[in-house]
């Protein structure tokens, strides 16, 4: 399977997105200056969609995104991945409420929440620690990354 990258800074770091010719397959943080060979792929139509729909989550004026996704892992991981896209813009749950609503132990799924591929267009950001301790995020500087986008839609009022 070939893939392509793309590089965009974003209030919360520079991000790499890649895609399949089919759909979006991972995003990760990058750090320091880009490397060299590490120009934007601008002329993938997936990366072009990916973009300007991050632009415009952090401009405010996108709440869910439409692209598609592929994230890679077993059964769990589709599983938690589904239910994490399934959690609205500016709302939280807890890693319990999604294990109940698995079937499943609330470690699990806290596990596949950090091994989720796709942060950001797959919300993982939204997931809390009981009793609304904030919990672990394995994006950009942590947990500060997942403050920052939780401030950003509304659920953080701190």
């Amino acid at each position: 399977m070939t893939e392509t990258t793309t590089y965009l800074d974003t209030p919360i770091g520079r991000v790499s997105i890649t895609a399949s010719e089919e759909a979006i397959t991972r995003v990760t943080w990058t750090r320091g200056a880009p490397a060299e060979g590490d120009t934007p792929n601008t002329a993938h139509p997936i990366l072009k969609r990916a973009e300007q729909q991050l632009r415009e989550y952090f401009a405010g004026t996108r709440r869910r995104f439409d692209l598609p996704l592929a994230p890679a892992g077993g059964d769990l991981q589709q599983s938690v991945c589904r239910a994490l896209l399934e959690i609205p813009y500016g709302e939280t749950r807890s890693y319990g409420d999604l294990a109940r609503a698995l079937g499943v132990a609330a470690q699990p799924v806290g596990q596949a929440c950090g091994g989720n591929p796709i942060p950001i267009f797959i919300p993982c950001h939204r997931v809390l620690a009981a009793e609304g301790k904030t919990g672990g995020f394995s994006g950009g500087t942590g947990v500060e990354t997942k403050l920052a986008l939780l401030r950003h839609e509304g659920a953080l009022l701190i």
